[in-house]
Formats: C-alpha cells, structure tokens, sequence
C-alpha cells in the first residue's frame, strides 16, 4: 500500500466526507436528467479542491500533485461527472498558473480558485481528431484585438464555462510554431455555443461544440507569446490532466469494486449469499488486484515529479482501460441487476468507456508509449 503523508490523508478524508454527504447521494439523478451539478461544484469550491492547484498567492491552495489525485479519486467514487468537470476547470488554473503573466494570474486565477468562475479547454475540433497541428482555428491581431475564427468540438462545460483556453494558429505557416493558446471569458463577442450531445456517459457534464466567428478578445488575452500553445499544452496536460484521467478512472473502479463487495455480501440466492460462490469469488479477486495495481503506479508517479512523460502516458493508459475492465467484471458480477438503471454499476460503465476516449484515445497513446520505448 502507498504511503500517505498526514496532509495528504486529511484532504482524502474531507473531500470523502463531503462526496459521501452531498454528492454520491444525488449521482444517479444528475445522469438520468443530465443535470449539470451546479450544487457538487460548489460544496468542492468551499472545500477549496477547485483551487488546489493554485498558488496559495492567488487564493489557491497550492497542494501537490497527489493530493490532487486522492481529491479527484474521491468525487470520481461519487459522481464521475462532477470529477470531469473539475478536471477541465484545473486544466485551465494550470495553464494560467505555468504560462500566464501576473497580469493575467491576479485576474483569473483567483475566481477559478475560489469556484466563483469555471473553466474549460478548447483544443480539438471535429476535422482535427487529436492531431493538433490539424487544427483549422485562426486568431489574427488586427490593431489591439485578436480576431478569432473557427470551431471546437464536444467541449466539456461549454456554455456553462466563464473562461475558456483556446488552441489556435497565429501563423499556419510555420506549423506547430505557430499555434497559440487564449484566454477567452464566455461573454465574448463572437462566441456561440451548440445544444449540447446526447452522450453514452457522463451525462452530468455538458459537452457542446464552440463557434467563433470574427470572436474578438484583447490582445493581451494571448496567453505565453506567439507559438508557445503547443508547449503550454503540454504541460498542462502531461504535468496535471492526465493524472486527472487516471484518478477519474481509479474512483470510478474503487467504487465498482466497493459495489460488487457489498453486493456479493447482500445478495442472497437459495438461502446463502452469492459471494460463497466460486466464480463470484474470482470476479472480486480479478477487481480489487486490478484495482491496487492502479492505485499504486498511479500514486507513484503522481508523487514523483521527476517521472519521465512516459510514466505519464502509462498511467493514463493503464488506468483508463482497467477501469472499462473492472466496470465490466463488476456488472457481470451483479448479473440482470447490473443491467438496470436501479443500480449504479451501469452507469460506473458507461463512465469508464468514456475515459478510452476523453484526453486523448488510448490508440494514439499507445503509439506515443511505443516511440519512445523503441526511440523512433
């Protein structure tokens, strides 16, 4: 078992304690109304997790990065939705935290730390997949204004974000050199939003696509300098988010696996509970190793701020398809009732399947995995 520090300890037991009171409770209405969970952010605001990531100078709370995971863990046991928007919203506090100027910090990062604003990033777009120098978004400065035109596809918390991170090219032709990162606040002229996807899961997290057109921000919303998005990306995804994927995939699995152990226990067929049985037995076995294995290489490298971006792409990896392994096992444990929308390890399915996909797909992860290991 990793060793938790006592810092580290109270934040997983405060934010455990506020999942098990206010969240889990209300988790399977938010995903049969698609409701978004406006109530979950702000008891995690109070709770100062929407600020962890940022410098205590900024009214953030400044904790490393495990506690982040052990936060992120923990909303994920409960509402997998809320844990994904809260992971979008730290990908925007990270990108002004390791890239902004004291301008910018003192001007947003206060009111994303203190959940008075929310956050989301707007990389890909429907003709660019994950490749993205294939991005077609253009921000051109005319005089004092960037001029933004283009399309983001599938957002998480568009139009109910304030401030939004935007990937776009400043100069196509010099290629990856020239695509930017922006701050753009949701009021801006220019910016629409689209009805929302019907999606398989995490249907208490919006998803919509972003439109701009001729969307004018200032220009000292350019966030680093000119041609620096792709390396301000980067680190905010390989420094945070994807550890923010991994925790999602790990709460979403610990809870399956807390289910299935409960459930084994309760469930009585023929006079005795299911659990005497053998191949329920293995089931349980094949969850809860699955589960400590994740636990474990995730925790590591969280806590190692050395690990070298392969681990990063790893953990990502390994976690999110364990999670699609546990769920399933979990489900075909609870056999028709797994099935039913009565119960909730349906949803923690649906959930995990998403994390394959969401920040980055597995496949391309694979691939980057694969380079490096061969140094090609």
């Amino acid at each position: 078992m990793f060793s938790l520090n006592e810092n580290q300890l109270l934040i997983q037991k405060t934010i455990r304690e506020i999942v098990q009171k206010e969240i889990a409770p209300k988790s399977s209405e938010i995903d049969k109304k698609s409701l978004f969970p406006w109530n979950n952010l702000k008891k995690l605001a109070e709770a100062d997790l929407l600020g962890m990531n940022v410098s205590s100078d900024y009214d953030g709370v400044g904790a490393d990065r495990l506690s982040y995971v052990l936060a992120v863990e923990e909303v994920a046991k409960g509402c997998a939705s809320t844990a994904l928007i809260t992971v979008a919203h730290s990908f925007v506090s990270r990108g002004i935290m390791v890239a902004g100027n004291e301008e910018q910090k003192k001007k947003y990062l206060p009111p994303l730390a203190r959940g008075e604003k929310l956050g989301a990033f707007c990389v890909h777009e429907s003709n660019s997949g994950c490749s993205h120098t294939a991005i077609e978004t253009q921000a051109d400065l005319e005089e004092d204004n960037y001029v933004i035109n283009g399309s983001k596809f599938m957002i998480t918390s568009a139009g109910a974000a304030d401030v939004y991170l935007v990937l776009a090219y400043t100069d196509k032709e010099k290629g990856k050199e020239g695509i930017s990162m922006f701050i753009v606040e949701k009021n801006a002229p220019g910016l629409e939003v689209s009805q929302p996807y019907s999606k398989m899961g995490f249907c208490g997290a919006t998803n919509s696509d972003l439109y701009f057109q001729d969307c004018r921000i200032p220009k000292e919303n350019l966030l680093g300098k000119e041609g620096q998005g792709l390396k301000i990306l980067r680190k905010i995804v390989r420094g945070l988010v994807l550890f923010g994927a991994g925790a999602l995939s790990l709460g979403i699995s610990s809870a399956a696996l807390e289910d299935s152990i409960r459930y084994a226990r309760e469930r009585v067929i023929a006079g005795v509970p299911i659990g005497t049985n053998q191949a329920i037995q293995l089931l349980i076995t094949e969850m809860d190793v699955k589960v400590e294995s994740m636990s474990s290489f995730l925790y590591m490298v969280a806590a190692d701020e050395e690990r070298p971006d392969l681990d990063v792409l790893k953990v990502k990896l390994m976690a999110s398809e364990g999670a699609v392994e546990v769920t399933d096992k979990a489900l075909q444990l609870h056999g028709g009732h797994g099935y039913c929308k009565d119960f909730p390890v349906e949803r923690y399915y649906r959930d995990a399947r998403g994390l394959t996909l969401h920040f980055n797909i597995n496949e391309l992860l694979k691939l980057s995995i694969a380079s490096s290991i061969l140094d090609l």
